[in-house]
């Protein structure tokens, strides 16, 4: 069965708003009562006309056919006013309320004016009839019909860029998810990368030892479950982000890989202080070392690894030296880690620089703020 269409009187969206304006329009139909004949249903064609022009006006708000319904509407409240009865000016507050929804300012001064000529023309046309009490009680209400379109047009304005910045804020929603997504991912890379690939060397080298050496083995073996722990360790960490990684841990991190990598390691980080280096850079060169670590194992064949970290005249200097086979080309050294390190170093305002030659060369420089 196909489903019936519900007829909206009125756009849900504005609630009983409406239909309560429907009350004022009692007063011109017993107006309009008092005629004969053709005047008579005349005047009750028009009022029809006009609430047809209030419901299609809450329905083309800022739409195609607005304005024509809007003249309308205003042409009928004219006729009315001029020939029925004057009183029925006072339904000059419906378009009144519609023309604040202009947005564009030379669309809105134009309705104004055609409605300031509606208001003005009746109340020349029966000046003679208008007593001075009269006119003490129509003037305020005209000034007040005049004077209403500006305030609807600011709250309407203000409603708009309420609904700007709600939009705003989901979409700074959205960045910060992506962004957040782009961290993780970062941080996968950074903490289980080096951890895989040296599972991997591992798991080779096994293969080969299998026939030839099972003592050894048996060893390799031992060293893959300490390795694996670890790394599931660090991926409880970094799910859970309960603590930043400290540079004396990654120091001893660093040294276990290599060694169990049969790199040899030497680390010059005696004359460093710690404490007075703030958590955030700590966790970044930390970071960066792992990195730095990931590559020596992953890419370069060498032997042994020199990492130097020492800190003087306000900055922190990192230097990772191997000798290793080096990079082919500068413009393939930046993959997808160490661009992480370029991001992550330049949070804390670092430099980052790469060579090789007899081997490669990284170069970390951190400047560190000391609170007095």
């Amino acid at each position: 069965m196909a489903s019936t269409k519900k007829i909206e009187i009125f756009p849900a969206r504005f609630g009983f708003f409406p239909y309560v304006f429907l009350i004022y329009t009692i007063l011109p139909g017993v107006y309009i009562a008092h005629e004969r004949m053709l005047k008579l249903v005349a005047g009750y064609i028009l009022l029809g006309i006009f609430l047809f022009s209030y419901r299609q006006l809450y329905f083309l708000i800022r739409k195609k056919g607005f304005s024509l319904w809007l003249a309308i509407q205003i042409s009928v409240i004219f006729i009315l006013s001029l020939f029925y009865n004057f009183n029925i000016l006072f339904m000059g507050f419906f378009p009144a309320h519609f023309i604040g929804y202009y947005a564009n300012k030379q669309a809105f001064f134009k309705a104004l004016s055609l409605f300031a000529v509606t208001l003005i023309v009746p109340f020349i046309y029966h000046w003679e009839t208008l007593s001075f009490r009269s006119l003490l009680y129509f003037i305020p209400f005209l000034i007040i019909m005049l004077v209403s379109p500006f305030g609807i047009r600011s709250m309407e304005r203000r409603m708009e860029l309420e609904q700007q910045l709600d939009e705003a804020n989901k979409q700074i929603k959205e960045l910060v998810k992506r962004e957040e997504r782009v961290r993780i991912a970062r941080d996968l890379h950074d903490t289980l990368g080096h951890t895989l690939s040296l599972l991997t060397l591992k798991s080779q080298l096994i293969g080969k030892l299998a026939v030839k050496s099972p003592e050894l083995v048996r060893g390799e073996a031992k060293q893959m479950e300490e390795i694996s722990r670890s790394a599931l360790r660090q991926v409880r960490e970094l799910v859970s982000d309960m603590r930043s990684i400290t540079i004396p841990e990654e120091l001893a991190e660093s040294k276990a890989i290599l060694e169990a990598a049969r790199i040899d390691c030497h680390i010059d980080a005696l004359s460093v202080e710690y404490e007075q280096i703030s958590p955030l850079t700590q966790n970044i060169v930390s970071l960066c070392l792992k990195e730095a670590v990931t590559n020596v194992v992953k890419h370069s064949n060498a032997s042994s690894c020199h990492v130097k970290l020492k800190r003087e005249a306000g900055k922190l200097k990192l230097k990772v030296t191997d000798d290793g086979k080096g990079f082919p080309a500068e413009g393939q050294a930046f993959g997808n880690g160490l661009k992480g390190m370029k991001e992550r170093l330049e949070i804390i305002e670092g430099n980052l620089q790469l060579s090789t030659n007899s081997g490669t060369t990284l170069f970390i420089e951190i400047p560190i703020v000391v609170k007095d």
